[in-house]
């Protein structure tokens, strides 16, 4: 290969990894927002049910079934969590928490290498954590509407 063919496919390498690293923070923080907006969603849903079950009088069996959901909430909430919850290692090599550990020096001789590749696994593996208990706390929500509905029939058919 020529010194020309080989600049050119260090730049398409470097352009790459560039396109990669960024793509890939770019997922985390969509999933961040995603988490962010499911908290509040099972908070608002939770604290209707609450008011719900604190200010209606309510068929015993409706208030049983609904406080399934409600654990089912309560569950979502906690995979949601677990899907922020930072990661402080730093056995990556090429993470603010590893560099936390590193004298100025060392962190300057560290700067010398390209990390990319491995800080684009890293995030990807991390960023796929994520989206795989996003996924987890959407099924546990979804799971919940099938006790509300069900809490809301008996609800409204004790009301009759």
């Amino acid at each position: 290969m020529t010194s020309t063919a080989t600049a050119a496919v260090d730049a398409r390498e470097d352009a790459n990894l560039t396109v990669a690293y960024a793509d890939v923070k770019a997922e985390m923080a969509r999933t961040d927002n995603k988490v962010a907006l499911l908290l509040a969603f099972d908070g608002a849903v939770m604290a209707g049910l609450w008011t719900a079950g604190t200010g209606l009088s309510l068929p015993v069996v409706a208030v049983v079934v609904g406080g399934v959901a409600v654990v089912l909430l309560l569950a979502s909430v906690g995979v949601l969590l677990a899907a922020v919850r930072p990661r402080l290692g730093g056995t990556d090599h090429c993470s603010f928490p590893y560099w936390a550990g590193l004298t100025a020096e060392e962190l300057r001789a560290d700067m010398r290498q390209d990390r990319r590749p491995a800080a684009i696994v890293t995030l990807s593996r991390i960023a796929v954590a994520k989206f795989e208990r996003l996924q987890t706390a959407v099924d546990l929500i979804r799971y919940a509407a099938i006790p509300l509905v069900i809490a809301a029939g008996i609800a409204i058919g004790g009301a009759l």
